[in-house]
């Protein structure tokens, strides 16, 4: 007998659940119940447990197979139905057969008492006033008992538009008109206060332009839109000139930095966000790429990029596998001296002026690594997640547990007993990193010894379930970025800093889509990187 046999998932306590349909229901359940009680640890039979092991993963795979199949379809058809002026641009669908969460914060969790602040002691009292009974009121026998104190917090929200009336003298020995300066800080028909508002509104609150405008209108400011985006775009030359301060005095409070990019839009055109910071500060880059090159301007704060060969540069060619003509080429060009990107192209192509694109690229990117870790200033460690374009950038490269972890967490195996082995070894898992938690708390080299060896342990594991098993051994090869916080135990376990200061663009994102030229992306990098720093430094 044929079973025709078609599968559908259900969502439940974050899993996904394999239900099978078919004309013949009482056989496809037995198959069913049978599945759910498969352990493969209880089949004798060596081959037969390899082989029904083999059938389980391939499941897994097809479901997999599967589940991306109907998410490009539910999107093409979304598509058709936009050309055919059946709505409007569809947006790429979410899987929403994984867990219903990919968040390790219950995992990573440790309990701890809290304690719940007073907010009084942090409210500015602006004004006091005394408010008194009426004695008629009271009885004859009434003493006066002194005060009872009641905080209210309240705001006002005026104008506050001033005619200045500027003397004005003339002067027949100069023939010359004299007049009365303004105060520091205006400049045009609008104040100092409202264009720091109309920031503050801006990025702090993410209103758009024309919401800002409805809003000093109903206040009895006359504006336009078209103002409040000149001041959104540039009209202050002193912000890139902080921006900078921050991000070099940022760059020197430290050994270590943080770093993430997140997905913008300039006029309509995807490019990157590159976020740098650390518990002191958080800047911002609006870039048009995210490789090593860009990688290394942001670090260097934007200055005009610079390139050396030297050793490192030659072995860097080694390491990317250029060819050993071009090696032998590069060797014979003058070391230790710092060229500009036209100087370094122009040698190239004298040097070498058959170069292949492919190879130039590697050269480039070598020279400009060689150039950065030349400098007395460059980051010795970097704290990121495992993209390519970090990589040979600083000395030291951490990686984020939280990232690495959130692949254990993405998966959604159908098979009970694959669910079972992966639930184990989650838990496994945070365990460990909780020990590392605790390492940094009393860190000495005799306590790091057990914890590299357990990290062998730990991720020398092999279930049987081949995806957990992939990215079991995945991990186990980042064991030297991983167990980077034995060596230095100051650094966090995680990147949560930079996805943090991330959040900031992709809110702002969600409300204003994305900037219309260039000078307005760099103002949105300049706000955004003095708002974070001063949240984190606790100023107004």
């Amino acid at each position: 007998m044929i079973v025709f046999v078609r599968f559908l998932w259900t969502n439940r306590s974050g899993y996904v659940t394999l239900n099978w349909m078919s004309g013949n229901q009482g056989g496809i359940n037995a198959v069913d119940q049978i599945l759910q009680k498969v352990d493969l640890a209880g089949i004798q039979d060596e081959r037969a447990r390899e082989c029904i092991g083999l059938l389980l993963n391939l499941i897994e795979s097809l479901t997999a197979d599967l589940r991306k199949a109907q998410a490009e379809i539910l999107y093409l058809r979304e598509q058709l139905n936009r050309r055919k002026g059946g709505g409007d641009k569809p947006n790429q669908p979410k899987d929403t057969s994984g867990p219903a969460s990919q968040s390790s914060e219950k995992e990573r969790a440790e309990s701890e008492q809290r304690t719940k602040r007073g907010k009084l002691d942090r409210v500015r009292i602006d004004r006091e006033e005394v408010l008194q009974l009426d004695r008629a009121s009271l009885p004859p026998d009434a003493q006066f008992k002194g005060y009872e104190d009641v905080v209210v917090q309240e705001l006002g929200f005026v104008t506050d538009n001033v005619k200045f009336r500027k003397e004005k003298y003339y002067a027949a020995s100069t023939g010359q008109t004299y007049l009365a300066p303004l105060p520091a800080g205006y400049r045009g028909e609008f104040g100092p206060n409202l264009k720091s508002l109309c920031l503050l509104f801006s990025h702090l609150c993410n209103m758009t332009e024309p919401k800002i405008a409805d809003l000093l209108d109903n206040m009895g400011i006359v504006i336009s839109s078209g103002q409040i985006s000149a001041w959104l775009t540039g009209a202050y030359a002193g912000l890139q000139e902080e921006k900078q301060a921050i991000v070099e005095a940022g760059l020197n409070s430290s050994a270590w930095q943080h770093m993430d990019d997140t997905g913008t839009r300039v006029n309509g055109e995807n490019q990157h966000c590159q976020i740098l910071c650390n518990p002191l500060y958080g800047a911002y880059f609006t870039t048009a790429r995210k490789d090593r090159l860009t990688i290394i301007d942001v670090l260097r704060n934007g200055r005009e990029r610079v390139f050396r060969f030297n050793e490192e540069a030659l072995g860097l060619l080694r390491q990317f596998g250029v060819s050993q003509r071009v090696l032998e080429r590069a060797g014979q060009l003058p070391f230790h001296q710092d060229w500009s990107q036209e100087e370094l192209q122009r040698r190239l192509t004298e040097q070498i002026p058959d170069l292949v694109s492919g190879a130039r690229s590697r050269m480039v990117e070598a020279a400009a690594l060689a150039a950065y870790h030349a400098e007395s200033g460059h980051v010795r460690l970097l704290v990121c997640d495992d993209a390519r374009q970090f990589k040979l950038v600083a000395d030291e490269l951490a990686l984020c547990w939280v990232h690495d972890g959130r692949h254990y967490q993405s998966m959604a195996p159908c098979v009970p007993q694959h669910r079972e082995w992966l639930e184990a070894f989650r838990q496994r898992y945070w365990e460990f990193y909780k020990q590392l938690r605790a390492y940094q708390q009393a860190p000495t080299p005799e306590r790091a010894v057990p914890l590299r060896e357990q990290f062998d342990e730990l991720f020398s594991t092999v279930t049987g379930y081949e995806e957990l098993d992939r990215r079991i051994a995945q991990t186990r090869a980042d064991k030297t970025y991983l167990l980077m916080v034995l060596d230095h135990p100051e650094i966090p376990l995680h990147n949560n800093p930079a996805e943090l200061d991330a959040r900031t663009r992709v809110r702002k994102r969600v409300v204003s889509y994305g900037p219309r030229s260039l000078a307005g992306a760099r103002t949105w990098d300049a706000m955004e990187t003095l708002l974070s720093t001063a949240r984190k430094l606790g100023v107004n």
